[in-house]
């Protein structure tokens, strides 16, 4: 097993490069299944999520040929409808399998996913979609099975904007036949990055980037070349690891509108970040003062980043206040950022953040965003910091310990 190791207390200094976004990249790879001919994706992050549904859809016949962060599919030879039980368990976004076959070939099988254990995450409103559109569901000891002679438009409500339902039911939708309304759809740029990419294949695809999504279904789509757009929550992780360290870092490839809410909070804690239009400039003040953070579905504040800022906030001058109110386990960090000195407390679905001194430790991964704010309290932090289980990490940042040290981080990959 790897860790990291790092020394704290440098500030970074430099430029870093964001990478394509890991939650676009995942369901336009699937989605690139529906196209009649070679689709090729340009951007797309060197991630063992990806590479686990780059080996799924191989097993189903597709053909994928990568090339550094350039993916080339063919989907021709695609004979399976059921994807690889082991290799589903490896990854949450495995279940856009299911939209994309039972668009394709009226027919998927797969396992419940996995991913990261940060709460309770059903498909329920992803069968309730697929059963909307006409498709009969059986889910018999963790296997899901859909199937539809002909998947028809229908009028979806949606009880919460859950990103995957939005994701599964308009893939599936696009080659349905007749209209499909899904209300209350999730906002992510993320979804509006693959509408986009369904669009240019030939989808009948509106108001994608609002709570109202209207799908007219296509019989064919064809082959595309296309760029994932970049990752919102690493170039926040990035913009962090400047702020915590005292630093003056620019991070490059950011869509700014895309984290206008981290953007806020760093303004109302004496941050300055100067926005361009190749990316944003943050360089931290002489003192970081206390805020009130919620998280939010976009364009709230992203879950995915509550970690990194509770991170932060250790490094505020008065008592911060986060409130979780999208995933019901996502303070399994707490713990670890406590053996670093943290003072921390929770209640139900908030934490209180009290200021204070960070030490090294020897610290768990224990998902993906909290690896990631790990690593910035080890940055903060006064001596030697080591971060097990880092295969958690890697599920999500490329090489985060080689852009950290371009831009003078001391921190290491070694095996135990």
């Amino acid at each position: 097993m790897d860790k990291y190791i790092i020394e704290g207390l440098n500030p970074l200094n430099g430029e870093i490069k964001v990478g394509g976004a890991k939650n676009a990249a995942l369901p336009i790879i699937a989605a690139s299944l529906l196209a009649d001919s070679q689709v090729v994706l340009e951007d797309i992050p060197k991630l063992r999520d990806v590479t686990n549904l780059c080996s799924i859809i191989e097993d189903m016949g597709a053909k994928v040929k990568r090339d550094q962060n350039r993916i080339e599919i063919d989907s021709s030879t695609v004979s399976k409808t059921e994807a690889d039980h082991d290799l589903a368990r490896k990854l949450r976004a495995s279940y856009y399998i299911l939209g994309v076959m039972l668009a394709r070939s009226g027919h998927a099988r797969t396992t419940l996913p996995g991913g990261c254990n940060i709460g309770n995450r059903p498909i329920d409103l992803h069968l309730k979609g697929f059963r909307a559109l006409g498709a009969e569901v059986n889910l018999d000891h963790g296997v899901v099975d859909v199937k539809a002679d002909q998947l028809k438009g229908a009028e979806i409500y949606l009880d919460y904007p859950s990103v995957g339902a939005t994701i599964n039911i308009m893939i599936a939708a696009s080659r349905a036949e007749g209209k499909t309304v899904i209300e209350n759809a999730a906002r992510e740029p993320e979804i509006v990055d693959l509408a986009n990419f369904l669009t240019v294949m030939g989808a009948n695809i509106k108001g994608v980037g609002t709570d109202i999504i209207k799908i007219e279904g296509v019989d064919e789509m064809h082959g595309v070349e296309h760029r994932i757009i970049p990752d919102r929550i690493e170039a926040g992780t990035y913009m962090i690891a400047s702020a915590i360290t005292g630093g003056d870092v620019f991070v490059r490839n950011v869509l700014t509108e895309h984290v206008k809410p981290l953007i806020a909070k760093m303004h109302e804690m004496g941050i300055s970040v100067e926005e361009d239009i190749a990316g944003v400039r943050v360089k931290a003040g002489n003192k970081l003062k206390a805020v009130d953070v919620k998280t939010l579905p976009y364009p709230g504040f992203p879950t995915d980043m509550q970690s990194q800022m509770m991170a932060l906030l250790t490094q505020a001058d008065e008592t911060s206040l986060i409130i979780e109110t999208v995933r019901e386990n996502r303070f399994m960090h707490v713990d670890e950022l406590k053996r670093m000195g943290a003072e921390i407390k929770i209640d139900g679905h908030s934490a209180l953040i009290k200021p204070g001194r960070l030490t090294g430790a020897e610290v768990r991964a224990t998902d993906l965003r909290a690896g990631a704010a790990l690593i910035l309290a080890g940055l903060a932090a006064e001596g030697k910091t080591e971060v097990k289980d880092i295969y958690h990490v890697e599920r999500g940042y490329e090489n985060i310990e080689e852009r950290l040290r371009g831009v003078g981080a001391s921190i290491n990959k070694v095996s135990e």
